[in-house]
């Protein structure tokens, strides 16, 4: 099984690209959809959050842990090593039921034991003013507050530099499309 691993920063279009390769049949997870789920269904990492943070509730977490990378490094702590685990146990599911190709899709792909494991890094980068307006409509949040989440990731140049596959998030979606096609079909090839 080949894998991909998808990454960039926030606003740049991850989750277009993600959905781009599920249309070429391409097997998806999302590490942050992972991390939820645990948040959500994980007793033990809930009373973990909850002890440490007050709360479990996504937005009074994100209000927290987005302007402090203390807070920030100490929810990693408890949700990265479960999302880790869990991943690697879906990735064994779907080469054992015959998957060629997979792709893991997070921002923080390139710090994580899972990038490994990647055949093939896709880098989606995008001007930081077009990635500030996608989060703050998409996500319902003040420009800052965008800026905030943008300033806890690691720079969009140093995973750039990390990339097989650089794709420009900047441009159409059509475009975005082709570029897509293209590095699967020299993965493939």
């Amino acid at each position: 099984m080949k894998v991909i691993c998808l990454t960039g920063n926030l606003g740049c279009g991850k989750s277009t690209v993600a959905g781009m390769l599920r249309d070429l049949g391409v097997a998806v997870i999302d590490l942050d959809a992972v991390a939820r789920q645990i948040r959500n269904n994980d007793a033990e990492a809930r009373r973990q959050i909850e002890l440490r943070f007050g709360t479990i509730d996504a937005r009074r977490l994100a209000a927290i842990v987005f302007r402090d990378p203390v807070a920030l490094a100490e929810l990693e702590a408890i949700l990265h090593p479960l999302v880790r685990d869990e991943t690697r146990a879906r990735m064994a599911e779907l080469e054992a039921a015959g998957a060629e190709v997979l792709c893991i899709e997070a921002i923080k792909l390139l710090e994580s034991p899972l990038h490994d494991r990647c055949d093939s890094t896709w880098v989606v980068r995008c001007d930081e003013e077009d990635a500030v307006a996608r989060i703050a409509a998409g996500r319902g949040m003040s420009e800052a507050d965008a800026r905030a989440r943008l300033a806890n990731q690691s720079p969009q140049e140093a995973k750039v530099a990390a990339a097989d596959v650089v794709i420009d998030g900047s441009v159409s979606l059509d475009e975005t499309r082709r570029q897509v096609e293209a590095a699967y079909a020299a993965l493939m090839a």
